[in-house]
Order: structure tokens, then C-alpha cells, then sequence
């Protein structure tokens, strides 16, 4: 489980470097800008840019604290989680 701090450390960091959260169920969501995210008390709000030619809607995720294991700068290989933002 990640602490609102925890990811509000992310977030602020000078200079932002684009992070990835990942999820207890395997589901992961790249962060690549501040504004991409929204923190809460218990849960995060977090933006998904549509695939493909952008015909799809934006969407946004409500995402409990307690199920988010980890988060990682992109910049850091994750071999076994590449899905941003998709179930596995």
C-alpha cells in the first residue's frame, strides 16, 4: 500500500520524472505528467490517455491506496508489468 505522501512525493518532485504505479491485481498506469494524477486521502484519481487515433473518450480511474503496491520512475525497466493501464 502506498501513503498519500508517498505519491505526493512523486508527484512534486523538481524536476517531475514520469512514474509508473502498479496495482495489486497487475494493472499499471504511467504517469508521465503532474497533472495525470489526482491524490486523495485513501484513493487516487488517475488520467488515461485514449488509444489509438483518439476517436475514444478521456477516461479517469478511482483507484483505492490500498491497491497500489509500488510505484517506480519509467525510466526503471519493468520487465514482468508493461500494460499501462491495462488488466493483464
Amino acid at each position: 500500500m502506498l501513503t498519500p505522501r508517498q505519491m505526493i512525493e512523486f508527484i512534486s518532485a523538481e524536476p517531475f520524472r514520469p512514474f509508473r504505479i502498479h496495482m495489486a491485481s497487475g494493472r499499471t498506469f504511467e504517469i508521465g505528467h503532474p497533472e495525470m494524477i489526482k491524490v486523495g486521502r485513501s484513493s487516487v484519481t488517475v488520467y488515461q490517455r485514449p488509444d489509438g487515433d483518439g476517436d475514444q473518450p478521456e477516461h479517469w480511474h478511482e483507484v483505492s491506496l490500498m491497491l497500489l503496491e509500488s510505484a517506480e520512475p519509467m525510466d526503471t525497466k519493468s520487465s514482468s508489468r508493461k500494460n499501462s493501464g491495462k488488466k493483464r
